[in-house]
């Protein structure tokens, strides 16, 4: 099974349901943390891959915003 294909696991829709509640973005790791009530370490090393399979887009140095997959992921 290829990653882009994978579902997100817990953590990873958690960052992504803290990314729509903050109003989809830009924000940073740090405040995607506190959001979500998890680790910034554990939300930084999510982030990639959530970019990678489509689900955040990386808007800025620092900055993310979740994408249409990753709001139609947390919606469904």
């Amino acid at each position: 099974m290829s990653a882009s294909s994978r579902k997100p696991d817990e953590v990873a829709v958690a960052i992504l349901k803290a990314l729509v509640e903050l109003g989809g973005g830009p924000v940073s790791c740090k405040e995607i943390a506190a959001k979500a009530g998890l680790d910034v370490r554990r939300v930084a090393g999510k982030i990639r891959g959530l970019v990678n399979t489509g689900y955040v887009e990386k808007v800025e140095e620092g900055k993310y915003r979740v994408t249409d997959k990753g709001r139609e992921l947390v919606s469904a």
